[in-house]
């Protein structure tokens, strides 16, 4: 294939992983992004399997299988503590050949970040917008006033994409869902009986995710307005969580208020009409931001990395390789959008008691081997192989 530079703006997730999977197919990448000091900052994630098996595909699943916790034990609760369903992680893995995993953000960004050489990643760049008046040169323009241009741009630049704007002026961009999430990792190990849980309230949600140290993240889902801020969020959460079952009130007990961290959730929810301009390609939150009520946001960042790493090396040109990648992406990504979004409805967002009597004794009654079908059709995912375009 003739052209081989890439700029992707955004060194998350998803940017840093599209700079792996591009230099496994033979192209020279450099990945910018704008923070000025990697800080590394977040609580934690689970992985599924299709996150899983796209770093397989990048060459850092091991790096991350190592550095995470695989998740076997526990399920959904009650505030009270009651079992709606319990969650049977052998099972899955079974059924899709690996675990969901637990990880905190930090280390997943430091065994992406290790796999990338040094000098393909630049920091304390700031993208401003695009030009593209050369279609074969697309350039990227910059906050310092120093262009980049490459033969191929991915925006890996969020929810609130820059670069999106300025190729769908017309879109609405990302909208507020309704719920706001206060989160945190505690400051040290604490004692608990299950690899990950979710307790669901009245237009509330309460979760932990345990890790290999012994420290845990957890987070706490509010339906509420946007834009509502507390001076003391960790005091908020306690008033509003803390007569929950154990191990809430453990988990708030082992935070430091410095560590709280408050987003509104936002999500695409008018979806884009492509994931590609020209030789532009969108990517993760850029293109689909998503609820994370399915756990799915950064695993269809990594599928999209590689299905775009695969579709460069397979095509002729970039135009035909980008042609590819919406079709194969933009149809999956919207669906599992569409389904968190749903989740989120069913699991934090009901507020009438009757309903959410109805919900709880729903779940209760549904056998696991059920609701395992429905979460693993989005689990069960095969990542191409990634080989350099001859």
């Amino acid at each position: 294939m003739r052209g081989r530079s890439a700029i992707v703006v955004g060194g998350g997730i998803g940017g840093l992983a599209a700079g792996l999977g591009l230099r496994r197919v033979g192209w020279d990448v450099t990945v910018v992004e704008q923070a000025p000091v990697l800080a590394d900052v977040g609580a934690g994630i689970s992985l599924a399997a299709n996150g899983i098996h796209a770093l397989d595909a990048l060459g850092v699943g091991e790096a991350v299988r190592a550095a995470g916790r695989g998740q076997y034990t526990g399920g959904t609760r009650t505030p009270g503590g009651r079992w709606l369903m319990r969650m049977d992680g052998a099972a899955v893995e079974r059924a899709v050949g690996t675990p969901i995993v637990g990880i905190p953000r930090a280390a997943l960004h430091r065994a992406l970040r290790a796999a990338l050489p040094p000098e393909s990643l630049v920091i304390g760049t700031e993208a401003t917008g695009l030009d593209l008046r050369d279609p074969a040169r697309p350039r990227v323009t910059t906050r310092d006033g120093a262009p980049l241009d490459a033969d191929l741009v991915i925006a890996a630049d969020g929810v609130d994409s820059r670069l999106r704007a300025t190729l769908f002026p017309g879109h609405p961009g990302p909208a507020y869902s309704g719920s706001t999430v206060v989160r945190a990792l505690t400051a040290h190990p604490v004692d608990l009986r299950t690899d990950f849980e979710l307790s669901w309230g009245r237009g509330a949600e309460f979760g932990h995710i345990a890790f290999n140290d012994g420290r845990a993240e957890w987070h706490a889902v509010v339906k509420t307005a946007a834009g509502v801020r507390h001076s003391d969020p960790l005091g908020a959460v306690r008033r509003r969580f803390g007569d929950w079952h154990d191990p809430v009130p453990t988990l708030l007990a082992a935070t430091r208020p410095a560590d709280v961290l408050h987003h509104d959730v936002h999500e695409l929810a008018v979806p884009l009409p492509s994931y590609t301009v020209g030789r532009v390609a969108l990517l993760g939150d850029a293109a689909h931001a998503m609820t994370p009520n399915l756990g799915q946001g950064a695993c269809q960042a990594l599928e999209d990395a590689v299905a775009l790493a695969a579709a460069l090396a397979a095509e002729p040109t970039p135009e035909a390789a980008l042609i590819r990648y919406d079709a194969e992406r933009r149809p999956r990504s919207q669906a599992v959008a569409r389904a968190a979004r749903q989740a989120g409805r069913l699991g934090h967002q009901l507020t009438h008691p009757l309903a959410v009597a109805v919900r709880d004794a729903a779940v209760r009654l549904t056998p696991f081997a059920l609701a395992r079908h429905g979460v693993l059709r989005h689990h069960a995912w095969t990542p191409p192989r990634l080989t350099p375009a001859v």
